[in-house]
């Protein structure tokens, strides 16, 4: 996260992300298990929900504020985790927590990993739901 930007909110997002089994762009006939999305519940310290996280990818408050970014770096998570990640808000939509969010941090992730069962022209269209809990981490100005 750049200099001079301090925390604004700290969350646990508990959730699930799918992923279907797909035909590989570049390798006609061999298949493989292609993220779709996140949903998960964000959870203040005290495991009190306070927003969600989806597609986009979103983050939205209770207090009905969002907002939404794009990766900007990514690093390795403990095997078996989906990577750390940090994204560079777009400015919020609506009035509240979100509001001057400009980063977000992915840290502590566990699970969400693609599916281990084999992905193969049979399995080709199933999706599969797989659990993770990650903490986002949010800082502004």
């Amino acid at each position: 996260v750049p200099a001079g930007l301090k925390q604004t909110l700290a969350t646990t997002g508990v959730g699930e992300i799918t992923y279907e089994c797909r035909e590989k762009k570049d390798m006609a006939g061999a298949h493989e298990w292609v993220f779709v999305a996140p949903v998960a519940t964000l959870y203040s310290m005290d495991r009190k929900p306070v927003g969600k996280y989806y597609a986009g990818p979103t983050w939205e408050a209770t207090d009905g504020s969002k907002v939404t970014g794009k990766q900007v770096a990514v690093a390795p998570a403990a095997p078996g985790s989906i990577p750390l990640q940090l994204v560079k808000a777009d400015p919020a939509m609506g009035v509240g927590a979100m509001q001057g969010v400009a980063y977000i941090q992915r840290l502590n992730t566990k699970g969400g990993v693609a599916p281990a069962v084999a992905c193969t022209a049979a399995t080709k269209g199933q999706r599969q739901q797989v659990a993770y809990e990650a903490d986002y981490v949010f800082y502004g100005s």
